[in-house]
């Protein structure tokens, strides 16, 4: 049998959960996910935890910190003042949001606080500074 390795194309069902067992997402019931192996596509730990696998196989697999989103990084939360919210907005905690960053970038933003004066943004990726464990299956294995 074919093990994967760096620049094949895969497809696997999978479903993560945080440390506490809370499923943050999963391929169940919908097609597996494909991707290129060290392409990038997915974070560090899921590109780890594929290579050497064969069709077929199954594994549970821990996460760090470090090789899923990375630590949180304080410095990406941001506080706005009210009035520089567009008023057509209505935010909301937790409404997603996509703003220009100082560089010209698109960052992703999420509303974690809403006060009279401010709105509180935070840019971090939503898995930031959590472990996560996979359990993953292979179900296609292509060369590149």
């Amino acid at each position: 049998m074919t093990q994967v390795m760096r620049g094949y194309n895969v497809k696997v069902h999978y479903t993560g959960k945080l440390e506490d067992g809370t499923v943050f997402d999963s391929s169940a019931g919908s097609e597996p996910l494909s991707f290129a192996v060290g392409s990038g596509q997915v974070i560090v730990g899921f590109d780890e935890a594929v290579m050497g696998m064969e069709v077929g196989e199954s594994k549970l697999v821990h996460i760090p910190v470090e090789k899923a989103y990375g630590v949180r990084n304080e410095e990406l939360v941001m506080q706005v003042p009210i009035e520089q919210v567009p008023p057509d907005l209505n935010p909301e905690i937790g409404l997603r949001l996509e703003m220009g960053g100082v560089n010209g970038e698109i960052m992703r933003v999420v509303v974690t606080d809403i006060t009279a004066s401010h709105i509180t943004l935070d840019a971090n990726p939503p898995l930031a500074g959590k472990e996560l464990t996979f359990a993953i299956e292979l179900v296609e294995c292509a060369l590149p």
